[in-house]
């Protein structure tokens, strides 16, 4: 078994989630007492979120950076940057390590084209939805069709991940304005939403609407695991 490597905190809540989801799926293929092989450094979000909104992704991807060769350093195979948002940096963070990243999207993509879906909605911070990092990559690299929603509805689905979400607070009203806001997608075209934050899952589950969700939390969690069961 490979050692996984995870560069948390952003926030702990998701991370959390990553931690109970890989261990789950070991345990599930595995079975008996075991668990998964896993190195971590979890990151103090507050600074990460102060620079993120005022723009100096630079100096994000150098914590990371140095976050990223501690993971290594500890022993780790592969590594999950265990956030959408961050992914931004994904490329600086690269030339820091030699061990590869698994990259969120990627992951997220192959999911989505395995179903037969060529038409997502996408939803995130604003950093994620606005940026090219993220749905450029979707469209560019795995020939996904890419729908946002309006800006009056992006900055909603903003503010509830960084005022609600990531304290791990969870609104029935904020749950209702996500649903709307997915039926929108749907009626645009979209055959499916990404849940491209990876704490939306605490918000809106699959059992809240028959569109086809994609959690990113559990893609990236689930390929990380058979990445570090693979004999390649």
């Amino acid at each position: 078994m490979k050692t996984i490597g995870l560069l948390g905190g952003m926030s702990w809540e998701s991370t959390a989630l990553y931690y109970r989801q890989i261990n789950e799926l070991v345990k599930e293929k595995l079975g008996a007492l075991h668990s998964a092989k896993i190195a971590m450094v979890s990151v103090d979000f507050q600074e990460i979120e102060e620079l993120q909104h005022k723009g100096q992704w630079d100096a994000t991807g150098e914590i990371l950076s140095k976050a990223a060769e501690q993971v290594q350093a500890a022993g780790a195979n592969f590594l999950l940057i265990c956030t959408n948002s961050m992914h931004k940096v994904a490329p600086q963070i690269e030339t820091a390590i030699d061990i590869p990243i698994l990259h969120i999207a990627d992951a997220t993509a192959n999911k989505i084209k395995a179903d037969g879906i060529r038409t997502i909605g996408l939803l995130g911070t604003r950093f994620t939805m606005e940026q090219d990092f993220y749905a450029g990559r979707l469209r560019d690299t795995h020939g996904l069709n890419v729908l946002l929603p309006l800006k009056a509805d992006r900055d909603l689905v903003h503010r509830v991940i960084y005022e609600e979400l990531v304290l791990g607070v969870v609104r029935n009203e904020s749950r209702r304005e996500y649903l709307r806001i997915m039926d929108s997608l749907r009626a645009e075209g979209a055959e499916g939403v990404i849940e491209g934050c990876t704490e939306i899952v605490m918000l809106v589950q699959q059992k809240d609407t028959d569109i086809p969700l994609y959690d990113t939390t559990s893609i990236h969690a689930e390929a990380a695991v058979e990445m570090a069961l693979s004999s390649d």
